[in-house]
This record gives structure tokens, C-alpha cells and sequence, in this order.
């Protein structure tokens, strides 16, 4: 068998890494677009981290951070954009987050010419790079955003080897929302359970697919040390001792110890820059007795 040089195995790692990013078919894109609509909250992060924010003219309702990024026009949210807010925005490229929606507006913008640069979402620790790489290439700022990824790469392995070094893993249950006494958890195969995991947490509910509302028998039979929820609006804007006083919650170790850590769901479940010092942030609040094992 042929040996294949470096070149070629470069060339290979990045047709794999890219596979999940597309353009709209059939739309040419510009070279470097200046007129950019950003859909994803991390999406609009990583445009800001590459220094490229001058080129943004919309954001969708999930980009808060910056600051600076509220100033630009909303373009509604990503799961429910509005065809009508993204085009009157008159972009000449938008970066769009996988699994924004829904259907029928997405193919409104594309029957309009407008090119959708797909950027790659993921739940991992490779994801945050992905995403990084990928919007490099829509922007055209491969380099710049190659820098970007192996720092943020470094970072976040750091934050992981930290995250790691416990004798115990606190056992958390991450709560989506708490409505009518019912709890809507975070099982697998979603970014609340990545986290959990990246700071070195045990998912309890990790048996169930996606988020699902789980029993009070579940909860109950799962004890879980700490919960972990979203600070927020609507359903993730239970007060503290709504969720504590839930029975089924107050039945087990961590209603009993009432810890309930909170955390900006963006910089929680973004996975995006902020993600290493999110893991450091998260462990930090799940062992408390820093330096210490449990």
C-alpha cells in the first residue's frame, strides 16, 4: 500500500472535519462577505473572538454576548426565525447554526439567493474547534481562525485535566425547566449532559435519551447531589425554592443540602470561546472544597 504524506493526510483530517459544514446549494457565496446575518449565539461568539465583528449586521435572539452584539438588529429566534426579519436585513451571507429552523422559513431564505453557511453544532470537547474551523472557511479567515481553535482547544484541555481530578463524582441532575411540578431533565446526547461531563460530573438521568420529563420515582431513585439549571426567562425562571420544595427534588441528597447551582445558559451550553472557562466555572460550583477530593 501507497504511504500518504502529510500533505495529504492534512487534507484528509480537514475534508472529515468539514463535512458537517455546507453552503446552500446552488448559491454562490462571496469570497468575503461583508453583510453577515449570525444565527447561534456561539456562532455569533466565535465571529467577535476572530475579530470579524465589523462585518455582522443581525444576530439572532440566542447571541447576548457580547454586550456589544445586542446593538445588532434581531432576526428572531433560532428555532423560530422569521424569513421576513433575516431578508430585510439584506445579507450577503448567513451563518447559521445546524438545526435552526424552522423548515419552511429556512427555505424561504434560500428560494431568495441568499447563502446559509451550516455551521457544525456538537456536544464535545472536538466541537468547539469545529465550529471555530468552519466559520473561518464561510469567512474566509482560515488562519486566523486555525489560531483561534488550537488556543481554544489548549484552553479547554486544561480546564478538562482540572475538571478531572476528583476522587467522587458529584452526581448532578440537570434540570431544563420545572413547570407544573414536572421536571424536564437533561438525559444523554445533548450539550447539558457534555457539560456535565466535561466538568467532571455524573450525569444521573445519563440512561435517558435527549430531554425528557422524568417521574418523582426517577428523581428520587437517581439522588443526585447537586441540580444544575439555566439562569433565565420562561421555564428556566423557577426561583430557587420552587425548585428545592419540589417533593420529589426535596427528597433527595441535594434538596436536602439545597444546592442548586445556576449558570447563564449561553455560556453554559454554548460551546463555544467561553466553553473552557465555563467546565473551570461548573466544577468550581460542583466541588466547592477546591484542592480537595470528595
Amino acid at each position: 500500500m501507497k504511504r500518504m504524506g502529510i500533505s495529504g493526510l492534512k487534507a484528509l483530517m480537514l475534508a472529515g472535519m468539514f463535512a458537517s459544514f455546507s453552503l446552500t446549494a446552488g448559491v454562490a457565496q462571496d469570497k468575503h462577505p461583508e453583510k453577515i446575518v449570525a444565527i447561534g449565539g456561539s456562532v455569533t461568539e466565535i465571529v467577535y473572538a476572530l475579530g470579524e465583528e465589523a462585518r455582522l449586521i443581525g444576530r439572532d435572539s440566542t447571541s447576548v454576548y457580547p454586550p456589544q452584539a445586542l446593538k445588532l438588529p434581531d432576526a428572531g429566534y433560532i428555532r423560530a426565525l422569521s424569513p421576513e426579519g433575516v431578508l430585510s436585513l439584506n445579507p450577503d451571507l448567513i451563518l447559521m447554526l445546524d438545526g435552526a429552523g424552522p423548515p419552511e422559513a429556512l427555505e424561504t431564505i434560500k428560494a431568495a439567493g441568499i447563502p446559509i453557511a451550516t455551521i457544525p453544532d456538537g456536544y464535545d470537547a472536538a466541537a468547539i474547534s469545529k465550529k471555530v474551523e468552519a466559520v473561518g472557511v464561510a469567512l474566509g479567515v482560515e488562519p486566523k481562525a486555525h489560531a483561534l481553535a488550537n488556543r481554544l482547544d489548549d484552553a479547554l484541555k486544561t480546564a478538562i485535566a482540572k475538571s478531572a481530578d476528583q476522587k467522587r463524582k458529584t452526581r448532578a441532575l440537570f434540570i431544563l425547566s420545572l413547570q407544573n411540578g414536572r421536571v424536564m431533565a437533561a438525559g444523554n446526547h445533548n450539550h447539558a449532559d457534555g457539560i456535565l461531563k466535561l466538568a467532571g460530573a455524573e450525569n444521573v438521568m445519563a440512561d435517558i435519551n435527549g430531554y425528557k420529563q422524568v417521574s418523582d420515582e426517577a428523581i428520587i431513585k437517581a439522588a443526585p447531589d447537586v441540580i444544575v439549571m439555566m439562569t433565565g426567562v420562561g421555564g428556566h425562571a423557577t426561583d430557587d425554592q420552587t425548585v428545592l420544595s419540589n417533593p420529589a427534588i426535596a427528597a433527595t441528597p441535594a434538596g436536602k443540602a439545597k444546592r442548586l447551582v445556576r449558570m447563564d445558559g449561553m455560556y453554559l451550553l454554548g460551546f463555544g470561546p467561553r466553553t473552557a472557562d465555563a467546565v473551570s466555572a461548573l466544577n468550581a460550583a460542583l466541588y466547592p472544597q477546591s484542592g480537595k477530593t470528595e
